[in-house]
């Protein structure tokens, strides 16, 4: 149950129709802007959106309630020029529904100038203080001159210097007995991946140019084939042009890596003065520890140090040992 409690105002009231307060199609934002229009006093000039800002009323919502109003007729708009070719717009706000004739009838009573706002209006010009001044500088010359003094006369041409033709680099054609190698390894390349299936005939020339300068230069097929996969992506990035990224991999021919040794055989005699049983490669570079041990340790020095890292922090094992010849298959090493 709701009690209501009424006094009428004894001054400084609007009175306005229930069916526009209780209108069905207007929000209340456009209720309010409405109304608190139509309680402005006579001849005030003050916009729509300026009384939406006074009545805290936010942009979208200006603008949604502006559209309800025109839509049934209680805002009125029409653009004209007024006074001194300038454009303004007029807004006609009404306390009941009006149609494009009625609204047009009584905005053709207003005048333009009207509508002007005072604030907006260009202010007269108020003259400078004291007497004209003359210019600053030394003024026009006395007389005209004669000759055109507007362009500086032109520069002589600079001396021509006699350059040397540049030589054109050539990429080095390859031999022809490379190039039928070199073809068949070109053929073979569609098969090295999926992404490289689609490969267009007409490059096929070109890559099989590009392989040959590799083979010329000493690498073997293999060696082009894994240096092709190493430059595919690995990330399942798709390739779209597989004969452009064959051209930018095999563009560049690199210097052919120097063969490594091969390890010497485990029963190979061991080198001319070299005496004694054979270290492995693994104990290359180590040295025995001069100090106290159950078994010969095995060390490898930085310097010339005589002691592990393990005797040179306990100084009880650096007392020297009585040992027997040590055997290399009882060695431990430290790294």
């Amino acid at each position: 149950m709701i009690y209501r409690h009424h006094i009428a105002p004894p001054r400084a009231f609007t009175q306005f129709s229930h069916d526009l307060i209780r209108h069905p199609r207007l929000s209340s934002d456009a209720v309010r802007l409405l109304t608190w229009q139509l309680s402005l006093p006579e001849g005030a000039r003050e916009p729509l959106s300026r009384t939406a800002e006074r009545a805290n009323i936010g942009g979208c919502a200006f603008t949604r309630a502006k559209r309800q109003l025109k839509a049934e007729g209680f805002v009125h708009e029409r653009r004209l020029q007024g006074p001194g070719g300038r454009w303004v717009t007029q807004q006609l706000v009404s306390s009941v529904p009006l149609n494009e004739a009625e609204a047009a009838k009584i905005l053709a009573r207003m005048p333009a100038a009207a509508a002007v706002s005072p604030q907006l209006a260009p202010s007269p010009r108020i003259p400078a203080v004291g007497e004209p001044t003359p210019l600053l500088s030394d003024g026009y010359p006395n007389r005209t001159p004669g000759e055109n003094t507007s362009h500086q006369p032109p520069k002589p041409p600079a001396p021509e210097l006699e350059r040397e033709p540049k030589a054109k680099r050539e990429p080095a054609t390859p031999p022809l007995a490379a190039l039928g190698e070199a073809q068949a390894l070109a053929a073979t390349f569609p098969h090295l991946s999926p992404d490289l299936r689609h490969i267009p005939r007409a490059m096929q020339a070109e890559l099989t140019h590009l392989t040959a300068r590799w083979l010329a230069a000493g690498h073997a097929p293999t060696a082009v084939r894994t240096h092709i996969l190493r430059g595919l992506p690995d990330d399942g990035t798709p390739v779209h042009r597989p004969g452009g990224l064959l051209r930018h991999l095999l563009r560049e021919v690199p210097a052919v890596p120097a063969p490594t040794p091969p390890p010497p055989a485990p029963d190979a005699p061991p080198p001319a003065g070299i005496t004694g049983p054979r270290l492995s490669p693994r104990l290359t570079g180590t040295r025995e520890c001069e100090g106290h041990h159950v078994q010969p340790m095995v060390f490898r020095p930085l310097n010339d140090e005589t002691l592990c890292p393990r005797c040179t922090a306990d100084p009880g094992m650096q007392t020297p040992r009585e040992s027997c010849p040590p055997t290399l298959r009882q060695r431990t090493v430290i790294a």
